[in-house]
């Protein structure tokens, strides 16, 4: 984490944040493969899936530009701010669609999506936690993972024109239900009675298509969605 060209001091709370990570990477990356992870692009097809394999060229996009300039540091720190939001968001919007609650082609594209951005994570996290990348690479591919190429942003986008909103509308309306549960002393498990949505209709639209996952990930009984002017607004009423 030391930029180049400034002194910096050895902080053994900065080990424990490397060893946070790095046991995030293997146990995350267990649990996707678990979820039977593939990378076949073609099977993506859900809004939320493009949206963040968009997300994820435009970090692979910033590494390799801090790269080229030596700013190793920056290229860290994209890498793992987009991780910890894929592991904490993504994951859990998703995870019950893998298991093809809503179809074998909706539970193809969550898990093309998960294969993709866990293959490049991989190559990402290669330079700064090289064994564990190593470790995990072995699990599912050939050879070792600091023989591959870098990934390429062009290689991960499949559709461009849907942009990062689907993925960052959805993903905090259901931290706002997390936030809510957690603010009630609740399980995550907990059940929500009702749930109201008052949005542009671009967003409630964004909304529609992903809500199977939504009401899946928030243990939702009742989805209400309102059509406004205003900025994306919930009402969480606990069971």
């Amino acid at each position: 984490m030391g930029r180049p060209g400034t002194d910096t001091a050895f902080d053994t709370g900065q080990m424990k944040i490397g060893k946070r990570l790095a046991i995030k990477l293997l146990n995350a990356s267990k649990f996707s493969l678990s979820l039977n992870a593939t990378l076949n692009s073609a099977d993506v097809t859900q809004a939320v899936d493009h949206a963040l394999l968009n997300k994820l060229a435009q970090v692979v996009e910033t590494a390799t530009s801090s790269f080229n300039k030596y700013d190793y540091t920056r290229a860290l720190e994209v890498a793992e701010t987009f991780f910890w939001a894929f592991t904490d968001d993504y994951v859990e919007l998703v995870k019950e669609r893998t298991y093809g609650n809503q179809g074998e082609a909706a539970a193809n594209s969550a898990r093309a999506a998960l294969g993709i951005t866990t293959h490049t994570l991989l190559k990402l996290f290669a330079p700064f936690i090289p064994f564990v990348a190593e470790e995990v690479w072995s699990w599912w591919q050939e050879g070792s993972i600091h023989l591959q190429s870098w990934p390429k942003s062009s290689e991960i986008i499949t559709n461009k024109s849907i942009g990062l909103d689907p993925l960052n509308n959805v993903t905090w309306i259901l931290s706002e239900v997390r936030k809510v549960k957690t603010e009630n002393k609740q399980s995550m498990k907990a059940e929500v009675k009702t749930l109201e949505i008052w949005a542009k209709a671009e967003v409630i639209e964004q909304v529609k298509d992903a809500q199977k996952d939504l009401i899946a990930a928030g243990n939702i009984k009742d989805l209400k969605l309102n059509v406004s002017d205003s900025d994306i607004k919930v009402k969480v009423e606990l069971a």
